[in-house]
């Protein structure tokens, strides 16, 4: 059975556009603040259930900070993927992890699971900065 077709409406046609306007990962707040100031009509409501929807559908990547507040982002790789993410500046690397796929299914597989998903972010610091950090101990010294 086929998944019905997504309807394109004018309000995910302006998440779309605000997703599009993002360099990073933004929150469904700070994406609704950006429809406002661009005085499309789109309530947060919708915004967050567009953003579910397009996560579903593969068309969003989805980060979830330490406090579990959801961050959104227009996939850069069409494919299944992980983040490696910068714990200072949030700068965000699409990486393709085919030795985390094959383990993921040998352990579902061991398990007695079929049809396993998941997500996996690395989270460290960007050569920038380290660099900073390492500049700003040097010159504390």
């Amino acid at each position: 059975m086929s998944q019905p077709e997504t309807r394109v409406t004018k309000q995910r046609l302006a998440v779309t556009e605000a997703l599009s306007e993002v360099d990073d990962f933004a929150t469904a707040q700070q994406l609704h603040r950006w429809l406002q100031d661009s005085e499309k009509k789109v309530s947060l409501a919708t915004v967050y259930r567009l953003l579910q929807s397009m996560a579903d559908d593969g068309l969003v990547d989805v980060l979830r900070s330490g406090d579990g507040e959801a961050r959104f982002r227009q996939c850069v790789t069409e494919v299944h993927h992980h983040h490696l993410v910068c714990r200072s500046c949030s700068k965000t690397v699409e990486v393709l992890a085919p030795a985390v796929e094959r383990w993921a299914a040998r352990v579902a597989a061991e398990h007695d699971f079929s049809d396993p998903e998941h997500t996996v972010e690395i989270y460290g610091l960007c050569a920038d900065c380290r660099a900073k950090a390492e500049s700003g101990t040097s010159s504390a010294k």
